[in-house]
């Protein structure tokens, strides 16, 4: 993303590449509307099990996790009134059917971010991990959140000592998780979709999202579908030259039979022509058996993407021609095939496999 002058709290309101300032706080309101809209109130709860928040005390609770802490068991809905939460939360996996709603219906409104990175020090020694960084962790199965920002705002630049960038927005490991009208904001890991374990296949939904980042900003072994999505590649100032990242890093495990689909989405890009790779494969070291799995099709792919080498390996061990890549009519810049053996294409009959309802089986969202 392009340097802005005032500092790195500004980033997480810049969400599509313009600043933002005012949406890092709860915009004015008029004393006696109820911040949560036609969502009811602690004084006309809708149900037994809604909880509502509100950095200004309106609410149940003034934070997201101390919402997620009274609830006990299945079913519960949050209701998040506009403002910025910075913090870390963690929903257990004993809180399935979860749903977190965006109480304004704009996501810039209701952001909760922190600034963990890979590298950064923990205050009992060692350091966070590329997990630790995580802003956000879901390991709830039946996990939904509507009209929410998940962010990581921590930069390269301000903390140069560090090498372990990882800097996760969000980590979603448990089934049948969905994620509709919400904003992923970060650089490096911005989105990790996983499971909880390697012999589990989760199941997740991302629909009307947009996600930024740099490297590997969506990665994870999960079974996910994006539709209607936009991921923006951000531009870097600490790069000479390209490739500047990659968008996806899928890791999905062999026995998995689908990892990522994106479907009637588009790739933009704040970087020079060619700059960016669409995706490389993660075999991360739990798993050496991985052969990940990403379909891109019916999607806009615009000029940031190396539109004659689009995959590159991260490690030539396991190089991407041996993973399952592939793509179909895609369209714009970046999608223009001038080395047929770069771009694997699905034929239309392989492609009738390559469908959201194929994906999630069983679970309509």
């Amino acid at each position: 993303m392009a340097e802005v002058p005032f500092g790195r709290r500004a980033f997480v309101a810049a969400g599509i590449g313009a600043v933002l300032a005012p949406a890092l706080a709860a915009p004015a309101r008029a004393a006696t509307r109820s911040p949560f809209g036609c969502h009811g109130s602690p004084s006309a709860r809708l149900t037994a099990r809604t909880l509502y928040v509100d950095p200004g005390g309106r609410g149940d609770h003034t934070t997201v996790q101390a919402a997620v802490n009274a609830a006990s068991g299945s079913g519960y809905t949050l209701v998040v009134a506009a403002g910025t939460y910075r913090e870390t939360v963690a929903v257990g996996p004993d809180l399935t059917e979860m749903t977190w709603i965006g109480a304004s219906g704009d996501p810039r409104d209701v952001v909760v971010v922190y600034d963990n990175a890979g590298g950064t020090p923990k205050p009992g020694g060692g350091t966070y991990g590329t997990t630790g960084s995580a802003t956000t962790t879901v390991r709830a199965d039946g996990f939904t959140a509507r009209r929410i920002t998940f962010a990581n705002d921590w930069l390269r630049a301000d903390h140069p000592e560090i090498t372990g960038t990882q800097a996760v927005a969000v980590k979603v490991q448990g089934d049948r998780s969905a994620f509709v009208g919400c904003r992923f904001l970060g650089h490096q890991d911005t989105l990790y979709a996983d499971s909880m374990a390697l012999g589990t296949f989760a199941r997740q939904y991302y629909r009307d999202c947009y996600v930024e980042g740099d490297v590997d900003f969506v990665f994870g072994r999960a079974t996910a579908v994006f539709e209607r999505c936009h991921f923006r590649a951000l531009n870097r100032t600490d790069l000479a030259g390209a490739p500047y990242g990659f968008v996806f890093a899928p890791s999905t495990a062999r026995a998995a039979p689908r990892g990522y689909l994106v479907t009637h989405g588009r790739v933009s890009s704040e970087a020079p022509d060619a700059y960016y790779k669409l995706a490389r494969p993660w075999v991360p070291g739990s798993d050496t058996t991985a052969r990940p799995m990403l379909t891109v099709r019916d999607t806009r792919l615009a000029a940031g993407i190396d539109a004659v080498a689009p995959y590159a390996n991260m490690s030539d061990t396991y190089p991407w021609q041996s993973q399952r890549f592939a793509e179909y009519r895609n369209t714009g810049p970046g999608a223009v095939i001038s080395v047929p053996r770069n771009r694997p294409q699905l034929g239309a009959t392989e492609a009738e496999s390559a469908t959201r309802g194929v994906y999630l089986g069983d679970w309509c969202p």
